[in-house]
């Protein structure tokens, strides 16, 4: 960057040759060697196919199955690497097919943004310079850009020649009011590359955008080179674990940890019972693959692409596809207050003297400092020429000429402009700006001398204003005898108090029941704004939003984290913040446990952005707070985002309904093996047959998805929890253990399996048996009502499950029966499994219900 500062104060042929460039632009031949040594843009890197397959293969599970999968296979059974490879590669295709999705939703909505610029080329060195557009990615250092109203600054420029340029540089400052540019007047290397680049008038940065004027400027630096990127990169980082990649993460390795401990004990059971230590071995592999819930990348794929397309009909585009879920675990949102609970459309209130009286001679001369004024007008500007009637301005534009302007800067935060009056030998000075800087330079108001008190009275006027949520701005004048040798800054002093303007930005009407419905879902609305913390509090109230006593940016920085943390728990709204400090905001949230939503549209707010464990961003926002965002919303509205709270509880309850029942089951059947191993002369299930029935199992849980979800899971921020997960198997578990050793019982002493020649009744009807329960036991845990009478399942599961248990039952008469070495059942069988089943709905209810009442927590 310093760099660009110095080719910016060097003379125009010298920094040709600095860049090795002309005035007739390079040759296409040069564009392309410099563009190749450049390389591959980041934005396309990211988007590489290797890259989406590393996201589609980055889970815990995945690289479990691949574990299991490789001792199945070194085993030597090729049953079990089959089924389990056939999981492996239908979950990484679908969550690769998901992703390229994400990527061309995303290039979509940057395809609504202009992404070319128009520079001057030759095609040789012999060859007439022409003017053409390309790409802004095509652009190189040296390039001849031109530039003209409503193009947006493609790169740093250093500008060759202007006319009245103009650019409005808020998504670098945050700052409203735009920015006159000029050719800079330098004869040599100056010394001056210490001033920040957004007050050289000789730049044009990256990401600014083109109000007025036209220019032709050469390119000093792209992408990551440029003042826009190297912000980006402080501001960006690497991202922070998001609740989401925690909770998956803590989920796996409790997982891992339950099979490292159960899996030798099968190992060492069977080994010592049958002293088939090689058959042992396969078994207690299909063991740990029955523990595994091995559809879950399959089931998590399903239930997140279902939320992308119900977000993508709300106008909402997924970027990272596990900020679906992030999204429903969130428990606390901060947003900016401009344009987000309110209109971001500014409307005059009103105008006030000195002392708050209504006067409406200040809005004539508030007229004149907007109407005169060379730049082109902001949101405020605009609403006071919209306020004055025709007429009104007709009288006053033929009363009144330009003579000078003073235009606005960010040390002053004042503009003025010196209109002449239709006769007389004097000229009007008239000021705008901030009130406080306004009043310091008043020492007259209501034909009084301004002092102290006088000041206090102003002041609290402005005050006021600022309770009922209204922006201010002051207005003071002086006649002066008119010269004609210019004016300077010293000339803004000595005013008269005129009075004040008042603007109001109208909350929105969809705000308040937005706000409503997130509370009553359990997300808690924060605001961190640069505004007045006044108006803030005042907006809030509208919104129906309690601020409580807003905390300023500035006392911030004079509390450790701990103690930020202990006030960020409390505090509503924090008002005149920095980039900086909203970041560190939304961090400690996180380091609180608060799973935290960020809502933000500038390059100021990248940091925070990334902070979050869910960065979202809207369609009007600069391109790299696109970039660095989760979700992108093509309309800026809380209501959207209340709806994909929603979608985010609904993905993940569904998810969550497959994990613990999965879980609990293979638990189950894992307590059943080790009993059985310890005490019967054979294996009570064969390998191959275990994996089949998860198999089948698993199956019936693609339906999941499509499940309907309990209103009452709605309404609160929900995570992937381990420690839940644990207690549910350590429950549920058992309880399918007690009726598996139940079908043991009719099987060995009912139905005479109680030999080495009915071994394979006994493996057939535990399989069957087995099959049955998991799949009752579904409808019984996926909600947290009675199945019969309320919370039913949708009809795509109640056919999947149908249908396995169908398949399951058809299983020992079926060709495959020789195979798996399964026996046709006898008819007495039957009655036993309905019993058996019977009972076990029964007792899952009612363990349900006390479960309920001891934990107070569901799936």
């Amino acid at each position: 960057m310093r760099n660009t500062l110095a080719l910016a104060e060097l003379p125009p042929i010298t920094v040709f040759q600095r860049l090795a460039s002309s005035p007739k632009g390079l040759t296409e031949a040069d564009a392309a060697a410099r563009l190749a040594e450049a390389g591959v843009p980041a934005a396309a890197a990211a988007a590489s196919w290797p890259r989406l397959l590393l996201t589609a293969c980055a889970s815990p599970f995945v690289g479990l199955l691949l574990v299991l999968d490789l001792v199945l296979f070194a085993v030597g059974d090729p049953r079990g690497p089959v089924t389990v490879t056939t999981m492996i590669v239908l979950s990484v295709a679908l969550r690769l097919w998901q992703e390229v999705r994400s990527q061309r939703a995303m290039a979509s909505v940057r395809g609504l943004v202009t992404t070319t610029a128009r520079v001057r080329r030759r095609a040789d060195l012999g060859a007439a310079p022409r003017d053409r557009e390309i790409p802004t990615a095509d652009l190189v250092r040296g390039d001849l850009v031109l530039l003209e109203p409503g193009d947006r600054v493609p790169a740093d420029l250093r500008l060759l020649s202007a006319r009245d340029l103009v650019v409005d540089q808020a998504a670098l400052s945050g700052e409203t009011v735009p920015a006159r540019k000029a050719v800079p007047s330098c004869t040599s290397e100056s010394t001056k590359d210490h001033r920040d680049p957004l007050d050289n008038g000789g730049l044009c940065l990256a990401g600014t955008m083109v109000l007025s004027g036209v220019a032709t400027a050469i390119v000093l630096g792209t992408g990551r080179d440029t003042h826009f990127g190297a912000l980006t990169e402080r501001l960006s980082g690497r991202r922070a674990e998001s609740s989401f990649d925690a909770g998956v993460r803590a989920v796996g390795w409790t997982l891992v940890r339950f099979m490292a401990v159960l899996a030798p004990i099968v190992l060492v059971v069977n080994g010592l019972v049958t002293e088939d230590w090689a058959q042992a071995c396969l078994f207690a592999v299909s063991v740990a693959v029955g523990l595994t819930p091995e559809m879950l990348p399959v089931i998590l794929a399903a239930n997140l692409a279902r939320g992308v397309t119900a977000l993508a009909r709300r106008r909402v585009v997924v970027k990272r596809v596990n900020a679906v879920q992030d999204l429903g675990a969130m428990d606390v949102l901060c947003v900016d207050k401009t344009g987000t609970i309110t209109q971001d459309r500014v409307q005059l209130a009103e105008g006030v003297d000195a002392a708050g009286a209504a006067d409406d001679d200040v809005l004539d001369y508030a007229y004149l400092a907007c109407h005169f004024q060379a730049l082109p007008h902001d949101q405020l500007h605009e609403a006071v020429l919209d306020e004055l009637d025709e007429a009104d301005r007709v009288v006053l534009d033929s009363r009144f000429s330009p003579v000078d302007e003073l235009t606005f800067d960010h040390a002053r935060r004042i503009s003025t402009v010196v209109v002449s009056p239709d006769r007389g030998d004097t000229h009007l000075v008239i000021t705008t700006g901030d009130p406080d800087e306004v009043l310091d330079r008043c020492t007259e108001a209501l034909g009084a001398v301004f002092d102290a008190a006088a000041r206090h009275e102003a002041a609290e006027v402005v005050k006021a204003h600022h309770r009922h949520g209204r922006r201010v701005l002051a207005i003071a004048a002086k006649q002066v005898p008119a010269r004609l040798d210019g004016y300077r800054e010293n000339d803004e002093y000595g005013l008269a108090l005129l009075g004040f303007v008042s603007f109001l930005d109208p909350p929105k009407e969809s705000a308040c029941a937005a706000i409503r419905r997130l509370a009553a879902h359990g997300v808690t609305v924060k605001v961190l704004t640069g505004d007045n913390p006044e108006v803030a509090t005042r907006t809030c109230r509208a919104v129906g939003l309690e601020p409580g006593t807003p905390v300023l940016g500035a006392d911030l920085d004079r509390l450790d984290n701990d103690d930020l943390r202990a006030l960020a728990r409390h505090t509503t709204v924090f008002a005149k913040t920095t980039p900086v400090q909203k970041a560190r905001i939304v961090a400690v949230l996180r380091g609180d446990g608060h799973a935290v939503g960020f809502l933000g549209d500038g390059v100021n707010d990248i940091g925070a952005l990334r902070a979050a464990d869910v960065g979202i961003a809207v369609d009007s926002g600069v391109d790299l707070a696109k970039d660095a965002a989760d979700l992108v919303l093509l309309e800026r509205d809380l209501t959207v985002l209340a709806d994909g709270v929603v979608e985010g509880r609904r993905t993940l309850g569904n998810t969550m309904k497959y994990v613990k029942v999965t879980a609990s089951s293979n638990f189950g059947n894992v307590l059943s093996v080790l009993f059985a191993s310890a005490f019967l002369p054979f294996l009570p299930i064969l390998p191959a047959q275990l994996l089949v029935q998860n198999l089948l199992y698993d199956t019936a849980q693609l339906a999941l998805p499509w499940d309907r979800v309990d209103a009452e899971y709605l309404r609160r921020p929900r995570r992937w929890d381990a420690a839940g997960l644990v207690r549910f198997m350590l429950v549920f578990g058992p309880l399918s253990s007690l009726f598996d050793l139940a079908t043991f019982a009719a099987l060995w002493w009912g139905l005479g399996a109680n030999s080495e020649a009915g071994q394979g009744l006994f493996q057939t009807g535990w399989l069957v048996e087995g099959l049955l329960s998991q799949l009752l036991v579904v409808l019984v845990l996926r909600t947290r009502a009675v199945p019969v009478l309320r919370g039913r399942p949708s009809t795509v599961v109640w056919i999947a499950l149908a249908t396995v248990a169908a398949v399951g039952v058809a299983l020992p008469v079926s060709p495959l029966a020789a195979p798996l070495g399964l026996e046709q059942l006898p008819s007495g069988y039957f009655p036993w499994l309905v019993t058996i089943l019977f009972g076990y709905f029964l007792a899952a209810q009612l363990t349900k219900t006390w479960y309920l009442r001891r934990v107070r927590a569901w799936l």
